[in-house]
C-alpha cells in the first residue's frame, strides 16, 4: 500500500515514513475495500452475481482507483448479458490505467466483431420494445421479441425474468419455471429471480392437484387400444338418455324409409348436387385458408420489416453514444490526471460531432464538454494561431487555414487569427470566403489596422 500524499510504500506504522503524513484511517478505508473485493470474488465464482455487483459498488464507493474491483465489475455485468454496463466499466478502468491494464483485451474482445456488438446492441431495443408491448398489454408479441433476444443474448437475465413474468400472468407455470431455472443458473443469488419462483413453485402443485380432480370426476376405461374418458353423470340422466336414443333410432328409420320410396332418380340428382355443393366448399375453405395464411404473412413481415429498420437506427444510435460517452470520459480524465496536454484533450474533444451534441447529448454531457473546451480554449487557440500563421508565411495555406480556424472557434476575440484567415483564403484564391472574413473583422474590430487593410483588400477583391 502507498501514500496517497508522496506515494512512498507504507510501513505498519499509523504515519508515513516518508512525508509524516497520519495515514491511519487511510489504511482502513483501502483495508475495508480490499475485503468487499475479495468477498465480491468468492461471490461471483459460486454464481452469487448479484451479491458480487452489491460488493464491488462498496469496494469502488471506497476506492474508485481499484481497478481489478472496476474490471471484475465489467465481467459480472457482461455475465449477466449488462454488455453496455460492462464496456462502461472497462472504459473507466482503461482510463486510470491505459498500459498493463487487461480491460483492454476485454473491450477489443467486443469490439474486434462488429457484428456481435450489433446484436447486443440490438437486444438492448428489442428488450425496451417488448417493455412497450407489455405497458400496452401486448403480451404475444412481447414473448416474441424476449425469445428473439434470448437466442441472440442467452445470458441476459432480465430478459428472462421478464419473459418468465409474463408466463406468470398467463398462468403458464411450467414455463415459467423453466426460464427462471435458466435465469437462476445464470444468476445463483438474484432477488427478484427468486421471489418470482418462490411463487411460481408454490402455483405448481395446485395445477397439479386441479389436474387429478378432474380425472376422478371422470371414468376411465379402455376399449380395445383406445383410453375412454366417460363424465359421471347423474342417476337422472338416464332415463332422458334411453329416450333420446329411441327418438334417435325412429328418425333414422324414418329416413331409411324416405329414401327407399323416393325414385331413384331424385335420390341420384340429390346426391350430385351434395357433391358439388361439398366440392365448392372445401374450395371456398381452401381459398379461405390461403388468404388467411397470406394475410398473416404480411403483417408478420410488415413488422419484420419495421422492427429491422428500428433495430438498425437504434443500434446506429447506441454506436454514436458509446463513441461520444467515451471520448468525453478520455478527455475529462486526461484533465484531471494530467495525462494529455491541451491540443491532446481538443483533438479527443473534436471526435464528438456537433450532430451528436445538439440532438442526442444530454445536458450534464453538455455542460462537460463546454466546461472542458473552456478550460483548454486559451492554450489550444495560441498555439494553432501559432501553427497556422508560421504555415501562412511559408506558403502552406491549407494548413494555414485548417489552424487559423481552430484558432479562432476557441477564441473569437483573436483579431489577429481572423485576419490572417482571411489573407490565407484570399492568397489560396477562395475570394469569396475572404470577402466574408473580412467583413467580419471590419465589424468585429473598427477602428483598427485590421479593418483599414480588410477595406483595401475588399476592393482590390472587387476590382475597384
Amino acid at each position: 500500500m502507498f501514500c496517497y500524499n508522496c506515494g512512498c510504500l507504507l510501513s505498519e506504522k499509523d504515519f508515513c515514513t516518508g512525508c509524516g503524513m497520519d495515514v491511519g484511517l487511510y489504511k482502513k478505508i483501502m483495508s475495508a475495500a480490499n475485503r468487499f473485493y475479495n468477498e465480491a470474488l468468492d461471490k461471483a465464482k459460486v454464481r452469487d452475481l448479484s451479491g458480487a455487483v452489491t460488493s464491488l459498488r462498496q469496494c469502488l464507493k471506497l476506492n474508485k482507483n481499484h481497478i481489478e474491483a472496476r474490471n471484475l465489475l465489467g465481467l459480472v455485468y457482461f455475465e449477466r448479458g449488462e454488455v453496455v454496463a460492462a464496456l462502461s466499466e472497462w472504459v473507466i478502468s482503461k482510463n486510470i490505467k491505459s498500459e498493463k491494464n487487461i480491460a483492454d483485451d476485454y473491450i477489443d474482445k467486443v469490439q474486434s466483431n462488429p457484428g456481435t456488438l450489433d446484436a447486443y446492441n440490438q437486444t438492448i431495443k428489442k428488450y425496451n420494445l417488448a417493455l412497450n408491448y407489455c405497458q400496452q398489454d401486448s403480451q404475444d408479441l412481447a414473448i416474441i421479441q424476449l425469445k428473439k433476444i434470448l437466442s441472440v443474448n442467452p445470458k441476459f437475465v432480465q430478459a428472462r425474468q421478464l419473459l418468465a413474468l409474463l408466463y406468470i400472468n398467463s398462468g403458464e407455470w411450467e414455463r415459467a419455471k423453466r426460464a427462471l431455472d435458466k435465469a437462476i443458473a445464470i444468476d445463483a443469488n438474484n432477488t427478484m429471480t427468486l421471489r418470482y419462483l418462490k411463487e411460481v413453485e408454490e402455483m405448481i402443485p395446485i395445477q397439479e392437484e386441479q389436474h387429478v380432480k378432474k380425472k376422478k370426476e371422470a371414468i376411465v376405461y379402455r376399449s380395445g387400444n383406445d383410453t375412454v374418458i366417460q363424465p359421471v353423470g347423474k342417476k337422472e340422466t338416464v332415463g332422458f338418455q334411453t329416450l333420446l336414443n329411441i327418438l334417435i333410432g325412429v328418425v333414422i328409420g324414418l329416413g331409411i324409409t324416405w329414401f327407399l320410396v323416393v325414385p331413384a332418380k331424385t335420390q341420384e340428382v340429390q346426391e350430385q348436387a351434395n357433391a358439388k355443393y361439398r366440392e365448392i366448399s372445401e374450395q371456398m375453405d381452401s381459398k379461405t385458408m390461403q388468404m388467411n395464411e397470406l394475410t398473416a404473412q404480411i403483417e408478420e413481415l410488415t413488422g419484420e420489416r419495421a422492427s429491422l429498420i428500428s433495430s438498425l437506427e437504434e443500434a446506429q444510435k447506441n454506436e454514436t453514444l458509446i463513441e461520444a460517452n467515451t471520448n468525453l470520459i478520455e478527455a475529462a480524465l486526461m484533465r484531471m490526471n494530467g495525462t494529455g496536454n491541451e491540443m491532446a484533450i481538443a483533438d479527443t474533444l473534436e471526435l464528438i460531432t456537433d450532430t451528436y451534441l445538439e440532438n442526442q447529448a444530454t445536458e450534464s454531457f453538455k455542460n462537460l464538454y463546454s466546461a472542458l473546451r473552456e478550460s483548454i480554449g486559451t492554450v489550444v487557440a495560441k498555439n494553432c494561431y501559432n501553427i497556422g500563421y508560421e504555415a501562412f508565411k511559408a506558403q502552406d495555406y491549407d494548413t494555414a487555414i485548417e489552424n487559423l480556424e481552430r484558432a479562432v472557434k476557441y477564441n473569437a476575440s483573436n483579431g489577429e487569427a481572423l485576419y490572417n484567415l482571411g489573407n490565407a483564403y484570399n492568397k489560396k484564391g477562395e475570394t469569396q470566403k475572404a470577402l466574408k472574413i473580412y467583413e467580419q473583422v471590419i465589424e468585429q474590430f473598427p477602428n483598427t489596422e485590421k479593418a483599414r487593410k480588410s477595406k483595401i483588400y475588399i476592393k482590390e477583391i472587387n476590382g475597384e
